[in-house]
């Protein structure tokens, strides 16, 4: 049985194509270019990819890095935003966001093509459920 609470992303079928990959609001920006600043590296961009895992077969990951051959790279929001050719089909339309609220702090993706996502923060699944238990990857 699937948890209406998971995250099943698809590769993308009607998206524009004169949508932006990725956007990145000023907020996230902002922490991005104060994460850059403590880098003090000006070749470092942040990196958004798309990695198997978490209890919703597909998860995200960012962190800052320098680009690599078959990168998209972004100029948005005053950083550079690199995906690789593989996130990429996953990321279409996506913005990238930083929130700050009493339950934590960190950055958050919004995506159209995610049909449903991870709500539980703590999820894991049992042996018994197709697999070794294993810890749901949302970094909670």
């Amino acid at each position: 049985m699937i948890d209406e609470t998971e995250t099943q992303i698809q590769a993308p079928t009607d998206i524009p194509t004169d949508t932006p990959m990725v956007t990145v609001t000023a907020t996230a920006a902002e922490k991005v270019r104060e994460l850059l600043d403590q880098e003090g590296n000006d070749t470092l961009g942040l990196r958004v990819f798309v990695a198997g895992g978490g209890c919703s077969g597909l998860q995200y990951g960012m962190t800052l890095d320098e680009s690599q051959d078959g990168d998209e790279i972004l100029e948005t929001a005053g950083i550079r935003v690199l995906v690789d050719e593989m996130s990429a089909q996953y990321l279409m339309g996506s913005e990238i966001d930083y929130v700050d609220s009493l339950m934590g702090a960190g950055f958050t993706v919004s995506n159209p093509l995610a049909v449903s996502t991870c709500g539980c923060g703590h999820s894991f699944k049992t042996a018994s459920d197709g697999g070794d238990a294993r810890a749901c990857g949302c970094g909670h």
